[in-house]
């Protein structure tokens, strides 16, 4: 995998898989009760600067995405179920522990904890999928 040359392509579409899986579970499949446990109302959501908040999020996706994509490149023989591994181990060894150590501080429910916990660890392995098929 050459990450510099050849590799923009599936950062770029790693980065909008694991947005598209962002839009799905915080929407029909967790929405309501992530609003209801960080306090949120619909009308609270709706008045957000969605121009801002999904693009910065969207930036911030292509940053992890590059991120990944450069760590697979120290195992140019990892095939599908390698890249997944690495991609889901990057989530549950690094990100879920800091944002559970925020929210233990914090004093964020377990009901947070876990539907964030969870999105982080499908958006990764979204991402490790997309990068082991590009």
């Amino acid at each position: 995998m050459e990450f510099y040359a050849d590799n923009w392509l599936a950062i770029i579409a790693a980065a909008a898989a694991g947005f598209v899986v962002g839009g799905i579970w915080y929407g029909p499949v967790m929405g309501k009760k992530w609003m209801g446990a960080v306090g949120l109302t619909e009308e609270d959501v709706q008045s957000g600067n969605m121009g801002l908040i999904y693009g910065t999020t969207f930036v911030l996706s292509l940053v992890a995405s590059t991120t990944l994509a450069h760590l697979l490149t120290y195992f140019p023989d990892a095939g599908l179920s390698t890249a997944l591994l690495i991609a889901v181990g990057v989530a549950a060894g690094f990100i879920v522990p800091a944002i559970g150590t925020n929210y233990l501080f914090s004093q964020k429910s377990r009901t947070l904890f876990l539907i964030d916990a969870t999105y982080w660890l499908l958006f990764y392995a979204a991402m490790g999928l997309v990068h082991a098929l590009l």
